[in-house]
């Protein structure tokens, strides 16, 4: 846990649960007004519950009933209020990420050039690597300008899977 990330989680208590979805394991944690973190049981990035927060969904339920129906393909978009601490580059390439409509794709060059930085790919992608709220913001939307997909927290294959859940017509595949 950052230092930013203990400063914020501090301040209220957090509430998490584990949503069983078409990916796996998928960790919620926020207060009953905001949610502060998402994770993947796979992959790099996996973020395990710290011990002051507490196991009850009831208080987060207003984020894992929009989760759970994105995951079973009845949810497009989110409104659910979220805790985004970073630097104000990173908030703006969230800001960014969430303007990626379901279904679509976006480079990390045209998410630079989307944040007036066209010539920041590669921090684009840190601010990708330092999203600590995947699905809800779109990280694994952003793909390389070859199409190809390229690194996610969570890993390539539910990168793919998350892609392919949203796009029916068109199938992700790892090159």
């Amino acid at each position: 846990m950052t230092k930013s990330d203990f400063y914020t989680a501090s301040m209220s208590t957090i509430y998490y649960t584990h949503l069983g979805s078409s990916v796996g394991d998928f960790l919620v944690a926020g207060t009953d007004t905001e949610i502060h973190f998402t994770a993947f049981a796979t992959g790099h990035q996996q973020r395990e519950p710290q011990s002051e927060w507490i196991n009850d969904a009831k208080p987060i339920r207003y984020a894992v009933d929009q989760l759970r129906a994105y995951f079973d393909g009845e949810r497009v978009e989110f409104d659910i209020p979220l805790a985004l601490v970073g630097t104000e580059f990173q908030r703006n390439v969230w800001t960014a990420l969430q303007n990626v409509a379901y279904g679509e794709t976006a480079s990390y060059g045209e998410i630079a050039t989307n944040v007036g930085s066209p010539a920041a790919s590669r921090a684009v992608g840190a601010a990708n690597r330092a999203n600590r709220i995947p699905v809800i913001v779109p990280c694994h939307r952003i793909i390389g300008a070859d199409g190809s997909l390229t690194g996610f927290g969570g890993g390539l294959d539910t990168k793919a899977a998350l892609l392919d859940l949203e796009c029916d017509d068109i199938q992700f595949e790892l090159f």
